[in-house]
């Protein structure tokens, strides 16, 4: 019980924190919005699953190369952020928010 309340935690932490990062350090092309939705840490803590939203959904891929590439800067920082060993590898997963809602509501 509370190895996953840790685990929630630490999800919810890191929503937090990378949205931070993501709003304060990454320019992304005019009119792409990207919205973190949560985090999916793993058991031993070594990986995260970021998962993100991005409008409009034809610009996901052109988000998804500007968050890869700048992955080091994004990793940096949450590194000197966070007072936790070892901090996550962050892997980022676009969802499809309009998908997801409908299914939900059905």
């Amino acid at each position: 019980m509370a190895k996953a309340e840790r685990i929630q935690k630490v999800n919810s932490l890191l929503v937090k924190e990378i949205s931070e990062i993501i709003l304060r350090e990454i320019d992304f092309p005019k009119n792409i919005f990207v919205t973190v939705i949560s985090a999916n840490v793993s058991k031993d803590l070594q990986k995260v699953d970021i998962f993100l939203a991005v409008f409009p959904e034809k610009e996901k891929d052109k988000c998804l190369e500007v968050l890869n590439k700048n992955i080091y800067k994004i990793q940096k920082i949450l590194d000197k952020k966070l007072k936790m060993k070892p901090v996550p590898k962050i892997v980022f997963k676009l969802i499809d928010v309009i998908r997801t809602i409908s299914l939900e509501n059905s």
